[in-house]
């Protein structure tokens, strides 16, 4: 029996050692990054046309261009900059000048294809810290070089940026960056997210939607209707900021999981207000957990409450099974994996009366860091836009495998007479980086179309569509006729004033 068996180990042994070794000749690039160097022709206004060395991330086309050369480009005009670059920081200052370091403006020297990865990186802007998806690479000069997408050095200058052919740019120095969500949609910018909905939450008026009645999971931005929940219980007197929440044997579980964020244990005590803001800035599944079973006595019964809620909203497309938005298994013995589900329309209804009825919830939304006193804990804001846009005051990320990277943003806006919250939801982008680009492209898109809906001019009619709609569609001058004239109405735009300046 062991003389017939040993000449089969050793075909195995053969077979084996013959894998490892074809597999050693191969390529390792499969799950490394590939950068492609390259060039484009940039030109600011009417001046000189000028190379500016590219990075393309992974495929063709997706571009990273050297801020050095862009500097260079910008040096005279009202959008110049001057940069300094270390390997993992960058600090560029508008409307000073630029000090070339050598080597801007020239075709690579190496042709190799660097091998770099896309960070998210620390920027000082006039010493204001944001942050950007972008690469550092040492030049041959020993100067370190930072390669950014056009789009976000055209938000951080506002500039308008075109492509008039292949390879080339222009930037116009004289104009703000503008946005296009028809011209996106038509050149399939869209393809890669499921849904996005653009609009005014305080007069719901919808600027612009794409696939916005389908549902889509959700992830984490269900968090947004336990909070509500939390809310009204707190509002009803049913619990109180204050109150300690001795923490469950389930919490303890899920913060041990891989999904944990926070460290928690059980009967470890923590007030409602730190489970709040641990559920809403870094996204703890635990905090939303224990927040669902301290107010309903078991996460069971709170779901129960959110479905609920959901049909007296008119949320026609939402269904919840937890409280949190992590996938849910039954326990059937082929198990079903759920997630928590809502068109981008819904998502909209539910925001804008969160925000109507609590607008105090943008208190907490809109802080980067908190600190967590019960847990010695310092916990940070997941939302990436807090950093690199004025006016935002949250509110949720959400990131599983089948819901994508989701972020549902409210922007603070003021026409002169009443306070406004803007809406962009993006719902299952393919990951962080595309979900913090998306909304902020669509940010900048609500604010000029507030901006044009809200300046008298000829023609305004202040209509509202619920469709697509173009940014100068449906202006509403702020005069007195055209307040809210139904008593109840006005007492109720005021009151929500007032609470916000309070």
């Amino acid at each position: 029996m062991k003389s017939s068996f040993r000449p089969i180990l050793q075909k195995i042994t053969v077979l084996l050692l013959s894998v490892l070794f074809v597999s050693s000749l191969l390529p390792a690039r499969a799950s490394a990054n590939f950068q492609i160097p390259g060039a484009c022709q940039v030109q600011a206004d009417i001046g000189p046309v000028r190379t500016v060395k590219t990075l393309d991330y992974d495929y063709s086309h997706n571009t990273y261009l050297s801020l050095r050369d862009l500097a260079m480009v910008l040096q005279g005009t009202d959008k110049a900059f001057s940069l300094e670059i270390t390997k993992n920081a960058v600090s560029l200052n508008p409307g000073s000048h630029y000090a070339p370091v050598g080597g801007e403006n020239v075709p690579w020297e190496d042709t190799g294809n660097p091998d770099l990865a896309l960070r998210r990186n620390a920027f000082q802007v006039s010493g204001q810290t944001v942050y950007y998806y972008t690469m550092i690479l040492q030049m041959p000069s020993g100067f370190y070089d930072c390669f950014m997408m056009a789009a976000d050095l055209a938000l951080i200058l506002d500039m308008g940026i075109t492509a008039p052919g292949a390879g080339s740019l222009v930037l116009h120095t004289q104009e703000s960056f503008l946005v296009s969500p028809d011209v996106l949609e038509e050149a399939g910018y869209f393809y890669g997210v499921n849904s996005v909905l653009v609009g005014d939450a305080t007069t719901g008026d919808i600027y612009y939607q794409y696939h916005s009645d389908t549902a889509y999971p959700i992830a984490s931005t269900s968090k947004l209707m336990t909070c509500l929940l939390t809310m009204e219980a707190l509002s009803t007197g049913q619990i109180d900021l204050e109150d300690v929440v001795t923490l469950s044997l389930g919490a303890q579980m899920l913060a041990a999981s891989d999904d944990g964020v926070i460290p928690l244990e059980a009967g470890q005590q923590v007030t409602i207000h730190e489970l709040l803001l641990g559920a809403l800035l870094p996204s703890s599944n635990e905090c939303a957990f224990s927040l669902a079973e301290y107010i309903a006595g078991s996460e069971e019964a709170f779901v129960g409450q959110m479905n609920q809620k959901a049909l007296e909203l008119g949320l026609s497309q939402a269904v919840f099974f937890n409280s949190h938005g992590l996938p849910a298994y039954t326990e059937e013995p082929i198990p079903s994996k759920r997630q928590n589900r809502m068109s981008a329309q819904d998502m909209f209804r539910l925001v804008s009366y969160l925000l109507k009825v609590y607008p105090q919830v943008t208190d907490m939304t809109s802080r980067k860091t908190a600190f967590l006193a019960s847990l010695e804990t310092e916990v940070r804001n997941t939302n990436p836009l807090l950093h690199n846009l004025t006016g935002v005051t949250g509110l949720k990320t959400g990131t599983t495998n089948k819901a994508g990277a989701c972020l549902v943003t409210s922007l603070a806006v003021n026409d002169g007479v009443l306070e406004h919250d803007l809406i962009v939801i993006v719902l299952g982008t393919e990951d962080s980086i595309e979900r913090g680009r998306v909304s902020a492209l669509l940010a900048r898109y609500a604010l000029g179309a507030f901006q044009e809906r809200t300046s008298p001019g000829p023609g305004s009619t202040g209509a509202e569509d619920s469709g697509t709609e173009k940014p100068g569609a449906g202006v509403s001058p702020q005069t007195p006729g055209n307040l809210p004239t139904h008593a109840e109405a006005a007492v109720d735009w005021i009151l929500r004033t007032a609470r916000k300046r309070r």
